[in-house]
């Protein structure tokens, strides 16, 4: 007995981590995917078929522009092929809004230098936040990311935007107008194919890291 065991040890340590590198790989060559989001309620859709994919989720963030914090135009053309996160605030906002900014700020530090991801933070105020309200706000909160975009312009158009290409409310939102004041603390995530891929509750920095986890998922993606 005594010489057999430790055989028997080692026979079993071999075998679990043959099991183990075996379990990894599986993992590896099954890549996660993020659902999609095809609807203002939010139901995923898990698709990996290319034709699939484009018969069932038809919904795209539509065409926009916009002025950033530095008066320059922003159109769908400055996201086109990259990922992004859409987000929306205003400035005089003295409640979720500076959280979400300081959040917004994780995923600023995570991906500062891709050029691939882009921010987008929408003003629901438009009408208050001016230009030069934005470039102080971007000053007062050091946001330097060339790819980090505040938004103004056309309340109607922003409003549109923000409830039936965003869903920024969700189905509750979606049939409002732009008389209706929008506040919401959702981020939403886009991939480089302006699909919805991810929806997350601003004020929560948990959700956020996995936001940043996701936008890598995203990158990933063929």
């Amino acid at each position: 007995m005594v010489s057999w065991e430790p055989k028997t040890v080692l026979t079993w340590q071999i075998a679990f981590l043959l099991s183990a590198s075996l379990l990894f790989s599986c993992r590896e060559a099954t890549k996660e995917r993020l659902p999609y989001y095809n609807t203002p309620d939010f139901n995923p859709l898990f698709i990996s078929n290319a034709n699939e994919l484009n018969t069932k989720v038809r919904h795209h963030i539509a065409d926009f522009s916009f002025t950033d914090q530095h008066n320059q135009t922003i159109t769908q053309a400055d996201v086109e092929g990259k990922i992004h996160v859409a987000d929306f605030f205003f400035t005089s906002c003295g409640s979720i809004c500076p959280v979400m900014t300081d959040h917004m700020k994780i995923i600023d530090s995570a991906y500062r230098d891709d050029p691939d991801v882009a921010l987008l933070s929408y003003s629901v105020t438009p009408w208050i936040d001016r230009v030069a309200v934005l470039d102080s706000y971007a000053k007062r909160n050091q946001i330097t990311n060339k790819n980090w975009h505040l938004l103004t312009g056309s309340k109607a158009e922003i409003y549109q935007l923000a409830r039936q290409s965003y869903f920024a409310e969700e189905d509750l939102g979606f049939t409002k107008d732009s008389t209706n004041f929008l506040h919401t603390e959702h981020f939403i995530l886009i991939d480089r194919n302006k699909r919805i891929r991810g929806i997350y509750n601003g004020t929560l920095e948990l959700e956020i890291r996995q936001l940043v986890k996701d936008i890598a998922t995203l990158k990933d993606e063929e």
